[in-house]
């Protein structure tokens, strides 16, 4: 599954920064069916987070009915040089991870 995530490469402190995420993920529901009938099976992301400076910035919770590739676009306030950490969580537990830095001045 491959992560694309954009935010600003630098920004003053106190600005308000966008951040847009897009994950390639099948989200499937568990309800459809094959060309042969069969079902098949359930895979979706269960959460996502945003972590800046070690706290949770945005956080959400996904459900079955959510597209497949799921795209988000949130806010924060640029409060310190660092990484952001974006975690995508399955139904299984298993963690996708990746790590964006932004210069803060």
């Amino acid at each position: 599954m491959a992560a694309r995530i954009s935010i600003p490469k630098t920004a003053k402190i106190g600005e308000v920064i966008e951040i847009k995420t897009l994950i390639g993920h099948p989200m499937e529901s568990g309800f459809r069916r094959d060309a042969l009938g069969n079902a098949i099976p359930r895979d979706i992301l269960k959460e996502f987070k945003c972590i800046y400076d070690g706290e949770t910035v945005f956080r959400a919770e996904l459900f079955p009915a959510i597209s497949a590739n799921p795209f988000m676009t949130f806010h924060t306030v640029a409060t310190v040089s660092g990484d952001i950490e974006f975690v995508w969580t399955d139904q299984e537990g298993v963690e996708i991870r990746e790590t964006v830095s932004i210069e803060v001045s």
